[in-house]
Parts: C-alpha cells; sequence; structure tokens
C-alpha cells in the first residue's frame, strides 16, 4: 500500500465532498442494537455508480431493481430499511421496492430513476409501507448523517462499521453492515461506498468487481450467502481534477485506496459475525492457482469443527490438515505446512515438536491466524472468519421469533 493512504476509523460515506445522509426509527426494526432503521444516503452532485450482488438465485427485489435501474442510468442515491429484507416477496416486493424509492426521490428533490434502493433483515415479510412512508419523510439529510446511516442498516450487528481513506486531495468513506449470513459471492451484506474522486464509469466497476473477490468476497461468517448482499460505489467527482480512469496516473492509488477501504470493513464482518469472540484470518500460499488459494480460505472459514476449534483454543491442527485434504485442490504432500498463531505445527508430513500449551494460549487473544502452504504453485490469498460460538446458535434460534 501506499504511504501516502491514510485509514481513519471515524470517517464514513459522507466524509468525501458532496455526500449527506440521514437516518430514522420506523418502528421496522425489532430486534438487534440501536433504534435506527431506516436510513438515505445522497450526492449532492450526479455521480458515476458502480454495483456487484450476490450470486444467490432467490435475490431479493431491490437486487432486480438496482439492476434494472443502473443498466438505465447511473444513481447518486440510495434509500435502505432493515428489519424486513422484501426477498422471496414476488411481485409485490418489486413495486414496494419502487415506491420506496419514489418517496425517497420526492423527499430530496431528485429523479426517482437516480435512487436505489436495500432491504435487510428477515426473507418472506412484505414492507411495511406505512411506516416506511413515514420514516422517510422524517428524514433530513446533511453531512453529519454518515454515522447514524451506518447504525440505521444494521440489524444483528453489534456495533456500526465505517471509516474513509485518503488518497491525494481525493477522500474514499464507506460503511457496511453484517454479522449473520455472511459467506459472500459477489459483494458482502450490504456496502456503502464512496468517494469525491471523478473517476470513469467503466474503470469504477472494474476496480470495485476486482477489490471486491479480494476483499469482500474472502469474508465467511457461517457459509451462508445472502440473497440481499449488495455493494454500491457513487463517485461525484466533488474534489475536481482530472476524470480518473484506467490510463490515468492516479488509478493505482484509487484502486489501493479503495481495496484499504473495503479491505478493513470486511474484517470489521468477520470481527463482529454472531456470537464471535476471535477474528481468524486465513492465510493460503503455494496454491496452483489463486483460485485454489481462495477457494481454501473459503473452505477453512466455513469448517464447523475447525472454528470451534479456534473457539476453545484447541491446538488441533489436524483440523486444518483435514480442510486441506478433502478440499480436492491440488496439493503437493511433501511441501504442505500449517501454521497457527504463527508456531509451525505440521511440515515435512509430520508434525513439529511444538508446545501445544503455548499454542493454545496464543489461540486464547481475540486474533488468531491459521497459515497453510500447499507447495503447489505461485497462488496465495487471504481471508477473514471468526470462531463459532453458542451464541452464534442461540441467536439463530431465536431470530424470526
Amino acid at each position: 500500500m501506499s504511504e501516502a493512504l491514510t485509514l481513519d476509523t471515524t470517517g464514513s460515506a459522507t466524509s468525501p465532498k458532496g455526500f449527506i445522509a440521514a437516518a430514522t426509527y420506523a418502528g421496522i426494526k425489532t430486534y438487534g442494537e440501536g433504534k435506527l432503521d431506516v436510513g438515505m444516503l445522497s450526492s449532492e452532485l450526479p455521480c458515476t455508480t458502480a454495483a456487484t450482488y450476490t450470486q444467490n438465485v432467490l435475490h431479493s427485489a431491490s437486487v432486480d431493481i438496482n439492476r434494472a435501474k443502473l443498466a438505465a442510468s447511473p444513481a447518486r442515491a440510495v434509500i435502505v430499511n432493515a428489519g424486513v429484507a422484501n426477498s422471496s416477496t414476488g411481485q409485490r416486493g418489486i413495486d414496494d421496492g419502487y415506491q420506496m424509492a419514489a418517496w425517497a426521490a420526492e423527499r430530496i428533490g431528485i429523479d426517482p430513476a437516480e435512487v436505489l434502493v436495500c432491504s435487510t433483515g428477515v426473507i418472506g415479510h412484505f414492507l411495511p409501507m406505512d411506516k416506511l412512508q413515514a420514516g422517510i419523510a422524517a428524514l433530513n439529510l446533511d453531512r453529519e448523517g454518515g454515522e447514524p446511516f451506518s447504525r440505521a442498516i444494521m440489524t444483528t450487528d453489534t456495533r456500526p462499521k465505517h471509516a474513509s481513506v485518503r488518497f491525494g486531495q481525493y477522500t474514499l468513506g464507506g460503511c457496511c453492515k453484517g454479522s449473520g449470513m455472511i459467506h459472500p459471492n459477489m459483494a458482502t451484506m450490504l456496502a456503502f461506498l464512496t468517494t469525491d474522486a471523478p473517476v470513469e464509469q467503466n474503470f469504477l466497476q472494474a476496480t470495485l468487481s476486482e477489490v471486491v473477490d479480494r476483499s469482500f468476497n474472502l469474508v465467511s461468517v457461517d457459509g451462508d450467502t445472502s440473497p440481499s448482499d449488495t455493494v454500491l460505489l457513487f463517485a461525484n467527482g466533488a474534489a475536481g481534477g482530472g476524470v480518473i480512469d484506467a490510463g490515468s496516473p492516479l488509478a493505482s492509488q484509487f484502486r489501493e485506496a479503495l481495496e484499504l477501504l473495503a479491505t478493513y470493513l470486511a474484517k470489521e464482518i468477520a470481527r463482529d459475525g454472531e456470537g464471535a469472540t476471535k477474528l481468524v484470518e486465513f492465510r493460503v500460499t503455494g496454491g496452483a492457482t489463486t483460485a485454489e488459494a481462495r477457494a481454501l480460505v473459503r473452505l477453512l472459514s466455513t469448517s464447523y469443527l475447525l472454528k470451534s476449534a479456534i473457539h476453545g483454543a484447541d491446538p488441533n491442527w489436524g483440523r486444518v490438515a483435514a480442510v486441506i485434504g478433502r478440499s480436492g485442490l491440488t496439493v503437493n504432500e511433501p511441501g504442505v505446512t500449517v501454521s497457527i498463531c504463527g508456531i509451525r505445527v505440521f511440515e515435512d508430513e509430520c508434525p513439529t515438536d511444538f508446545d501445544p500449551e503455548k499454542l493454545s494460549a496464543e489461540m486464547r487473544g481475540d486474533f488468531v491466524t491459521v497459515e497453510c502452504h500447499l507447495g503447489a504453485g505461485a497462488g496465495e490469498a487471504t481471508g477473514w472468519g471468526c470462531d463459532l460460538t453458542a451464541e452464534y446458535v442461540s441467536i439463530n434460534a431465536d431470530y424470526h421469533t
């Protein structure tokens, strides 16, 4: 990463120039921390817009609506509700989503075509339109609304997740939500990113897609991909300067800044996994390809046996070896190594003479690393997950009721 880049964990989606937001409680969400459940983020100027979406084929109405809108023209705002996902709700869900966007557009005086929608919460429930209409009418957007907006999009999250990055004269900001049903396959649960840099549309989309693959797509809490997964990136050019495209001198710096922000937010999702007590970083090297290295990261991060062992600080490295062995990936067995918390536990096809008590003590911290080398090539990947706790079961046993 460039030394010129600085991450501000107090920043938000309204840190870049020209972005405003607001949030309110409309009575939609009856669970989770915080009493906010409707939020709106908007640019005061037209934007170029990029997006990635879930690959869950039973996707939410908002995914259909946003795809259709962005295929026709760029957007500059998004209205979001928490508590009801508006997923598996048929044509009524589509109609309700368009109406939600129309109310939001009317509230700030822009064309409904410029407003996207996102909903998160319980699947299979219709939006409470009377509550939404009243909530949207109560929104008063301003530059201070970024942090409240990040709280309004939460469901079972225990804390808001937001930050900003400075690069040159420009700022990237953003927030995300996600704690359970996290195993992205194009995006995370919900993430909203903004920049005051003037970024060309094709480059914006290509860069977002690349960065999502290296950040949000390498996070897992429980192996379930949400039907609502969406990442939106708005660029309004409010800070001036020449357009940044693939050939611009600032292209690489913009890409680095976006990856720094997205990676931080992705790790915050894993750290805040439902019931989690530990952030776990999985590092895979020696893969036959990058794709195979990424595949092993996702397998490791979703192994219930490994996640349970990590929660109990059990130095049972065989849980890692078993995942490697069943992965179906290209493995050169004599070259395979496994390390946990920086302690080598397996190499040369045999366990090492490590101290299990020392390793267990290291694993009791709130950050655990698992490193694997497959000896099959130059592919590598890093991803993030969390431990599996009884609290995760409790949360999801009671989620709907």
